[in-house]
C-alpha cells in the first residue's frame, strides 16, 4: 500500500488566509483507520462517508479554531493527517513521521523548523491507539483519542499523557445494564464478539445480573473466522432460548454479514450510543466543500472519485481533471444530512481540547509581548507541559456540553438511548427515548416512558425472567441444576411473612406479632387471659359471687343462731372464723380473672396462701379441740387445762404464722410479675402472672396440704367419739375431698397453659372451700332448719 500524508502548515495558510497570523505553527495530527463498519452500514458509500466525515470535521474545527479571536488569537494551527489503515506497523511509521518531520524517521530528533508538534489524536481502533499511546507517551506528547474505549488505557504509569473525548467502555457497559435493571430483566441472552471487549462485557454483565438476581440464558460468541457456522449456532440459541430480551455487544463490522435481515431482526430495538453533539456550521461546511479548495489532498481524491464515480489523473493540477470538474457539491449526495454527530462530534472536541489547553499554555507565559510569548513556546516548552494544562482543561464548547477530563483522562460518560426504525430503500429512523450519564458516585437513567418505546412487536414493556416472580407471602426456592435465577416459589411458613416480589427470605415476625393469612404481614396476636368476658371466666366469677353470698347468708344463720345448742356446741368462734375465711377465699378467686397487672400478680398467691392456711388451720384447731374436750374427760386426765379458746387462737395464729413467713419471704427474694408467653401459642399471646419462683408457689401449696392432711388424720381418730354434734366426721368428709383435689391440682396445673392454668386454680379453690362449707355447714344448717326439736339442751343431755 502507499502510504501518503497531506501537511497543511501553518505558515502557508497564515499568508494565503489571514496575514495578521504570525509565522509560528502548530501540528496537530490525527491518524485514521477504514476498516470498521458502523452499524448503519447498509447506506450506500456509508463507511468511507463517516470516515470522510470525521476528516471533514477535523478541518472543519482547524479553521474555525484558527479563525476564532478567543482561542489562540494570531497563533495559526497547522495539521497532518496520515493514514493507519488499522495497522500497528503503520501506525508507528505514522507516529515516527510526524516526530521526525522528514521523509526519513528520525527517533528523538525533529527535523521542522518553523513548526512545532503539540500533539496526537487519534486513533478509530484499539489496537493502533494503543501502539501510538505507548509511543507518544514516551516522548510526552499529549495524545486525544476518539475511537477506543479500552479501559486499558487508563493506566496512568503505562499511558500518562493520554486523553479520550469518547467515553470508557465501562460507563457503556454500566450503561446497558441500568436499562436491564430499569425495566427488571433479569433473564437475558447474550452475544458478544470473539474479543476482549466482549468477553470483559460478559464478566461485567454477569456479575451485575447476579446482584439483582439475573443472569444469562445463554451466552454465544461471534467470530469472524467462522460466522457462519456461528450464525447458525445463534439462531438455534435464539429459538430455544424463552428469555425475551437479548443483549448484542459485537464489533459493527459482524454486523454486516447477512444484512438483508438486519432491518427485520433489530426493528423496534433499543440502543445504547453515545452522545450526540451539534456542531454549528458544519453543515453548511460540507455542503460547500470542494475538491477544488483542498488540491493535492490524496485521500479528498480518493473520497472523490469514489463519491461521484469519476477520474482524477494523478496530479495535483485540478484543471486537468477527467469527468470531474473537482466542484461538485456533497449537498445531495448522501441518504442523511443532520447537524448532530455522535463519532464525528468526538473528533471536533478533540480538536479543541488540544487547541484549549495550547491556549491555556499560551497565556500563562511569563512574557506579556505577544512575540515573546511566541518565541517562548516554539524554543522553551516542552511536550509534557501541555498535559499539565490538558489534565485540568474544562471548557463549553458552542453547543452547551461541558467537556473536561478525570483522573484516567476521560471526559465525562454520557450516552443517548436510542430506537431503531428501519425504513423501505434502506433508511434508518433514530428515536431518542432517554439518556445515561455516568461520573465516579453515581449513575443516572432517564427513559421517556411517553415515548413510543415498544413498537412494532410489543404494546407494552415485555418480561424477561426465568420464571414468574413469588408473589408476596413466598419466598425463592432455588431448583437444583437450574441457574440461580430459576427458581420455584414457597410460602412462608407460620410466624413469617415477604412483603415484596420476588423475595429472598421470608422475614421472621416479632414475638408480640404473626403472620396474616397471606403471609404478606405481621398483625398483632390475640391477647389470651382469663377474662370476665370469656364464657369459663364469667362462670367461674359467678360462681365465686354466688358461692360468696351461700357463706355470708351461712354466716348470717350462724350469728341468728348463736346461742343455740348446735352453734355453741362446735366452737362458735372458730366457726365464725372459718366461715370469714371461706368467704375471703371465694373472693380472692377474683385476683386471678381479668388482665394480669402487678399488683394483682403479687397479691393473689399471697392472699389465696394465707386465706386458705387460715380455713385448714380452723379446721385442724376445731379437730384437736373435739380430741381434747373428750379425752379431758377421762379421770386424771391433764388435758382439762388445754380446754377453752387459747388452744384454737394458738393453733390458727401459729399455723398461719409459717405461711406468712413464707410468703413473706417469697415476695423479697424472687416476687410474681406480670408476663407475656409468645412461643407456647403460635397465634396468641399468653399474658400471665410469672410466679417469680415455683418453688416458693408449690411450698405455698405443699404448706396447706400438710395442714389439711394433719386435719384429715386428726378428724379420722375423732370420727367415732360419741356426741351427736362432733364434726369429726364432716371434717374427716371435708379434708378428704380437700386432699382429692388439690391432689389432682398439681398434674392439672403442670399441663395446663395460658388460662386454663389459671382456671384449674380457681376451681381447685372453688370446688375444695365449697367442700368445706358443705360438709361442715350444711349439716348444722339442716338441723337448724329442719330438725329444731335436736337442737335442744335436753336432746343433747338425753344424748
Amino acid at each position: 500500500l502507499l502510504i501518503t500524508s497531506c501537511l497543511i502548515p501553518g505558515s502557508v495558510i497564515l499568508w494565503l488566509l489571514k496575514q495578521i497570523k504570525c509565522c509560528l505553527s502548530y501540528v496537530i495530527s490525527i491518524l485514521f483507520s477504514l476498516y470498521i463498519v458502523l452499524f448503519c452500514s447498509i447506506i450506500s458509500h456509508s463507511p468511507l462517508f463517516r470516515y470522510f466525515h470525521h476528516r471533514l470535521a477535523f478541518i472543519f474545527a482547524i479553521e474555525e479554531i484558527n479563525r476564532s479571536r478567543w482561542i489562540l488569537p494570531n497563533v495559526t494551527l497547522g495539521y497532518q493527517i496520515f493514514d493507519s489503515c488499522a495497522s500497528e506497523v503503520r501506525s508507528v511509521s505514522g507516529t515516527l513521521n510526524i516526530m521526525s518531520g522528514a521523509e526519513h524517521k528520525i527517533p528523538n530528533y525533529n527535523c521542522q523548523t518553523n513548526s512545532k508538534l503539540v500533539g496526537y489524536l487519534g486513533d478509530l481502533s484499539t489496537r493502533t491507539t494503543y501502539t501510538i499511546a505507548q509511543l507518544a507517551g514516551v516522548f510526552g506528547y499529549p495524545q486525544i483519542g476518539y475511537g477506543s474505549m479500552d479501559p486499558a488505557l487508563n493506566d496512568r504509569t503505562q499511558f500518562p499523557s493520554f486523553y479520550r473525548t469518547i467515553p470508557n467502555e465501562e460507563a457503556e457497559m454500566d450503561g446497558i445494564v441500568q436499562i436491564l435493571k430499569h425495566f427488571g430483566w433479569k433473564w437475558v441472552g447474550l452475544i458478544i464478539s470473539n474479543d476482549d471487549t466482549g468477553y470483559r462485557f460478559r464478566e461485567r454483565i454477569s456479575k451485575a445480573l447476579a446482584g439483582i438476581g439475573g443472569c444469562l440464558a445463554f451466552s454465544s460468541v461471534i467470530r469472524q473466522k467462522t460466522i457462519t457456522l456461528d450464525y447458525e449456532r445463534i439462531t438455534g440459541d435464539i429459538t430455544k432460548t424463552t428469555a425475551n430480551v437479548i443483549v448484542i455487544f459485537v464489533t459493527t463490522n459482524l454486523m454486516t454479514y447477512r444484512e438483508c435481515e438486519l432491518g427485520r431482526t433489530f426493528n423496534g430495538s433499543l440502543s445504547l450510543s453515545i452522545q450526540e453533539g451539534e456542531i454549528p456550521g458544519f453543515e453548511d461546511f460540507i455542503n460547500t466543500f470542494s475538491l477544488n479548495s483542498y488540491p493535492g489532498d490524496y485521500y479528498i481524491e480518493i473520497a472523490w472519485e469514489t463519491f461521484f464515480s469519476c477520474s482524477i489523473p494523478n496530479t495535483s493540477n485540478t484543471s486537468k481533471l477527467e469527468n470531474s470538474m473537482g466542484n461538485e457539491s456533497l449537498r445531495n449526495l448522501f441518504v442523511y444530512v443532520t447537524t448532530n454527530y455522535r463519532l464525528t462530534y468526538r473528533v471536533y472536541t478533540a480538536v479543541y481540547a488540544l487547541a484549549r489547553a495550547l491556549h491555556n499554555l499560551y497565556s500563562a507565559q511569563p512574557p506579556a509581548n505577544h512575540w515573546g510569548r511566541l518565541e517562548t513556546l516554539k524554543r522553551r516548552v516542552k511536550p509534557w507541559q501541555i498535559n499539565n494544562y490538558l489534565r485540568s482543561a474544562a471548557f463549553t464548547m458552542s453547543s452547551g456540553d461541558t467537556l473536561y477530563f478525570d483522573e484516567y483522562g476521560d471526559p465525562p460518560a454520557r450516552f443517548d438511548i436510542t430506537k431503531c426504525f428501519f425504513l423501505p430503500n434502506h433508511l434508518v429512523d433514530i428515536i431518542k427515548v432517554g439518556y445515561f450519564e455516568a461520573s465516579k458516585n453515581e449513575k443516572y437513567l432517564y427513559i421517556n416512558n411517553s415515548a413510543d418505546l415498544w413498537s412494532p412487536y410489543f404494546k407494552m414493556a415485555p418480561e424477561s425472567l426465568c420464571n414468574a416472580p413469588c408473589a408476596p407471602g413466598y419466598r425463592k426456592s432455588k431448583i437444583e441444576g437450574k441457574p440461580f435465577c430459576c427458581y420455584c416459589c414457597v410460602r412462608c411458613a407460620d410466624g413469617e411473612m415477604s412483603n415484596s416480589t420476588d423475595a429472598v427470605t421470608c422475614v421472621k415476625c416479632p414475638e408480640d406479632q404473626k403472620s396474616n393469612r397471606q403471609k404478606t404481614d405481621c398483625v398483632p396476636k390475640a391477647l389470651n387471659y382469663l377474662s370476665y368476658m370469656d364464657t369459663l371466666g364469667a362462670s367461674l366469677a359467678s360462681a365465686a359471687i354466688i358461692l360468696f353470698i351461700t357463706t355470708s347468708a351461712v354466716m348470717g344463720i350462724f350469728v341468728k343462731y348463736w346461742e343455740t345448742p348446735i352453734v355453741r356446741a362446735n366452737n362458735q368462734n372458730l366457726s365464725c372464723l372459718l366461715l370469714i375465711s371461706l368467704m375471703l377465699c371465694f373472693l380472692c378467686t377474683l385476683l386471678f380473672i381479668g388482665r394480669p397487672t402487678q399488683i394483682c400478680c403479687l397479691l393473689r398467691q399471697v392472699t389465696f396462701g394465707i386465706v386458705f392456711t387460715i380455713s385448714v388451720s380452723s379446721v385442724l384447731a376445731k379437730t384437736l379441740t373435739v380430741i381434747i374436750a373428750f379425752n379431758a374427760t377421762k379421770p386424771g386426765s391433764k388435758l382439762k387445762k388445754y380446754v377453752g379458746t387459747q388452744l384454737s387462737i394458738l393453733v390458727v395464729s401459729a399455723c398461719s404464722l409459717g405461711e406468712t413467713v413464707i410468703s413473706v419471704v417469697w415476695m423479697a427474694s424472687s416476687p410474681p410479675f406480670p408476663d407475656a408467653d409468645t412461643s407456647s401459642k403460635m397465634d396468641t399471646i399468653v399474658l400471665m402472672c410469672n410466679e417469680g419462683s415455683n418453688t416458693f408457689f408449690f411450698c405455698i401449696i405443699g404448706y396447706i396440704g400438710t395442714l389439711a392432711l394433719l386435719s384429715f388424720i386428726a378428724a379420722f381418730l375423732a370420727k367415732d367419739f360419741p356426741d351427736r354434734f362432733n364434726e369429726a366426721k364432716n371434717i374427716t368428709f371435708s379434708m378428704l375431698g380437700f386432699c382429692s383435689v388439690w391432689g389432682a391440682f398439681v398434674p392439672a396445673y403442670l399441663s395446663s397453659k395460658g388460662s386454663r392454668m389459671v382456671a384449674v386454680e380457681i376451681f381447685a379453690i372453688l370446688s375444695s372451700s365449697a367442700g368445706l362449707l358443705i360438709c361442715i355447714f350444711v349439716p348444722k344448717c339442716y338441723i337448724i332448719f329442719k330438725r329444731p326439736e335436736l337442737n335442744k339442751m335436753r336432746k343433747i343431755c338425753s344424748t
